[in-house]
Order: C-alpha cells, then structure tokens, then sequence
C-alpha cells in the first residue's frame, strides 16, 4: 500500500517528492529547492496551537479538559439538560433513605457516609471524565503512536531520504491523531449521558468516590410510557444504584480490579495502520480544521482497531464479564429481596431492567467503539441464582463475606457448577497467571518482585 503522504508520482526524486509535500502544506520552498525553516516551524506550531498543541497529557496526544468541553457541548445539542432543582435533589434524597432503610435488612454490606445527589447530564460528565480519561489514555496513545508510524522511514513506501520531514510533522500527526479520538470520545460520552439512569449504570465505578447519583431527567424519560408510577422508577433505581455504590465501598478492591482490567485489555489493543492510511491523506494536514479533523474522524469510526483479539484479550475479556456479572447479579439478588416485601411493582421494574441490560444499549456500544471491547456480561441471572443459594446456605452475613477478597469471589467455573461452590468442593486452588500478576502490580504500584502464594487453600 502505497504512503498517503507522498504526493508525487513513481518518477518522482525524494527531492521533487519532499517539495512537493511541503508546497502542500502550504511552506515556501525555492526554485532551487532551498527551505524556509523559520516559516517551516512557525507553520507546525501554528497547527500544533490549532488543534490544542502544548495542553495534551502524556504520550496520547489528547488535550482532556477540551475533550471535557466538547462533551458537554454534544450534550447539550441532544435535548434540554436542566440542572436538578432542590424538589429533585429532595425526592432522591428521600429515596436514598428508604433504599437504606431496605438494604440494611438485605445486606451485610454497610451504607454510605454520603447523601445521594441528583446530576445533570452535564454534572455526569464532569465527575465521570477521569475515569474517561484512565480507561482511554491507553488506546490514544496507541493511536498516536500509529500515526506517527506513517512517516517513519520505510514505512509504506517512505524513502530514507525524508526521515528529516518525518522527525519534523510527526509531532503533529501524533497531535492529530489524539485530537480525532478525542472527538470520537466526546461524541460518544455526549450521547451516553442522554441515557445513563444513575452514576455506575455501565457497571463500572466512574466516580472518584463512592457515591449514589441519579440522573433525574434521564429517569423519567425512561418512565415515560410504562405502567408504573414516577416514584416507583425512581425508589427502584436509587436501590439498585445504592446497593451497587455500598459494594464498591465496602470491597476497595473491585473497582480498581475493574479499571485495570479495561487498561490492561486497552494497552493490547492493536491500531488498524492500514484504515489509518486509508482515512489521512496529506489534505489532512493542509487544512487541520476542527471540521476537517471531525470528518477524518468519521471516515475511522468502526474500524480503528484490528479485527482480530489475541488470547491475551480473550482471557481478559472472560474474567472481565464475569466480575461483572457477578456484580449485577449481586445487585439484582439484594435489590429483590429488599424490594420484594414493600413493592408490588418490583418483578415488572426488575424485568424492565432485564431487558434494558440484553438490548447493549448505549455502553455497550461505547465501550466496543472506544476500546474495541465487546462488554456484555451474559451471565447476570447465573450469578444472581448464584447469590441466592449462597444466601440460603450461608445466610446473609455468608454471602456478602465473599466480597472481601479477590480469591475468594465465584469465578466462571461457579457459574458452572454453582452447587459445587456453595457447598465448598469445587476442588480447585486460585492459579496465578501472568495476567493475575500484572493486575495485582497495577493495583498495588508493586514492581514484580512480590509474587502472590500460589499455596492458597481451596475457595470457600
């Protein structure tokens, strides 16, 4: 495949070609080939300032606070985004208390010190973007790297004699390059703001600390239409959503698992470079527009990634969805038995939410174009049955004990077999491999020396 920044022909010299790419790029360049370096440099730090030069973080290329900005600013082209007036931030608050009122009874896991709060989409996006920024970081870094790559020498047809033009615009590919997948991640964090119900709805932690957040305007338009009361939608999300919070407090591990798990899957992720030359061509990088960039953006959408996962991914991918089943699954478990006695609505509400989690929705889609992960926990009912028989032979304070530790959580082979595991035969001793390793170095800051005991006693 031919490089998309060489404009010339076959016949073409190196010399006639590097011409040729600077006149372009809009740089003077003399009849007898002679270069106006000062116009050169100004002209790259002038696209550079274009597309937000000097404010990106790290090696992504990508400038987060305007990122956080044209988030917002999609946001608010989807509809009206009221912020929360104090009759919302009141019904929340009032069935925050009745959701712990319910779960005290249902659970061993504590409640929050904080209030539940009600937010705008707005609100959602700002208080969710760090988390944003650590699961994506990794995959525009790659991005970056990638697109540098199409001007190193031999690459793609790129003769030795442009390595100096290549040390000279790669800065601004990379630049370019964090600047698209930034648009494709506030695009696609806009819209997900119009349709996520509560804080950790995608069942992940995005806020910095545990906290029960509601999306008040996102709620009753999804009530609209249904044969249930406001109130009833609303009670029935703050207790999922309280019951989800008090878990990711009470087990400080899980959410950290989680996100290392996401970076982890993300740093393997492999670049198509062949879609990226198939999208960038030196027209690019004459007009490096915020429309232009959008445009370019678009041509990459769907197929920025290879198609292929490697075996790494997969067994990262396995463990990911289980834990989060086991998650939801938890959730719908304590959230039955602490709705069941007060809410007559509760197997409707509880079915409405069934069916929103098998449709993907908006997550899910963000998560497969942003990451290239397909996330779709499709073990949630196997998990709650298993909650539920851990419960009965256990009890209460049995079942949620399980959440402690790491190890000591059901793992796919107890969704399997979930009999085995509740009566503690399953036989089996918790492996370490090295995809256990390196997560317990990215939670632990550890540098690789303290291994974990591999002489563990059999699961509870």
């Amino acid at each position: 495949m031919s490089n998309p920044f060489l404009p010339g022909g076959d016949g073409d010299s190196p010399d006639e070609q590097l011409a040729n790419l600077l006149r372009q790029l809009g740089i003077n360049v003399g009849p007898n080939g002679e270069i106006d370096f000062a116009a050169l440099v100004q002209q790259m730090q002038s696209r550079l300032s274009a597309m937000g030069g000097g404010e990106s973080t790290g090696a992504s290329g990508v400038n987060w606070d305007r990122t956080r900005q044209f988030a917002r600013q999609v946001t608010a082209t989807l509809g009206p985004d009221p912020t929360p007036s104090s009759v919302d931030q009141r019904r929340v608050a009032d069935a925050g208390r009745l959701a712990d009122l319910w779960l005290d009874k249902a659970s061993a896991v504590p409640g929050l010190p904080t209030q539940p709060v009600a937010w705008s989409r707005a609100e959602w996006i700002e208080n969710t973007m760090a988390a944003w920024q650590h699961i994506t970081d990794p995959i525009a870094a790659s991005m970056a790297k990638a697109m540098g790559g199409l001007l190193q020498p031999g690459s793609s047809g790129l003769p030795p004699e442009l390595a100096g033009l290549s040390s000279m615009l790669s800065p601004m590919l990379n630049q370019m390059a964090g600047s698209m997948y930034s648009m494709q991640l506030a695009q696609a964090l806009g819209q997900l703001s119009t349709q996520v119900l509560t804080g950790t709805e995608i069942g992940l932690q995005l806020l910095a600390q545990p906290r029960v957040v509601v999306l008040p305007a996102a709620v009753a338009a999804f009530g609209e239409g249904l044969d249930l009361t406001a109130d009833d939608v609303l009670l029935y999300l703050t207790l999922r959503e309280t019951a989800r919070q008090r878990l990711f407090a009470e087990s400080g591990w899980l959410a950290p698992q989680l996100l290392a798990m996401v970076e982890h899957y993300a740093r393997e992720i492999r670049i198509d470079t062949s879609a990226l030359e198939d999208a960038v061509d030196i027209d690019d990088l004459s007009e490096l527009t915020p429309d232009k960039l959008l445009e370019v953006s678009e041509r990459l959408k769907g197929r920025l990634f290879e198609p292929s996962r490697t075996a790494e991914q997969d067994a990262i991918l396995a463990r990911l969805e289980t834990l989060v089943a086991l998650i939801e699954g938890w959730v719908d478990e304590v959230t039955s038995r602490a709705a069941r006695d007060w809410m007559p609505a509760e197997p409707q509400l509880a079915e409405m939410i069934r069916r929103r989690r098998g449709a993907g929705g908006p997550a899910e889609t963000v998560f497969r174009t942003l990451v290239g992960l397909e996330l779709r926990p499709r073990r949630v009912r196997d998990a709650a049955a298993l909650w539920a028989g851990l419960r009965e032979a256990r009890g209460i304070d049995g079942r949620d004990a399980l959440w402690a530790h790491p190890d000591l959580v059901p793992d796919a082979v107890a969704l399997d077999d979930p009999q085995a595991f509740i009566q503690g035969d399953s036989g089996s001793t918790p492996q370490f491999d090295a995809i256990d390793l390196e997560l317990q170095q990215l939670l632990n800051g550890s540098d690789g020396d303290d291994q974990p005991d591999t002489d563990q006693p059999p699961k509870d």
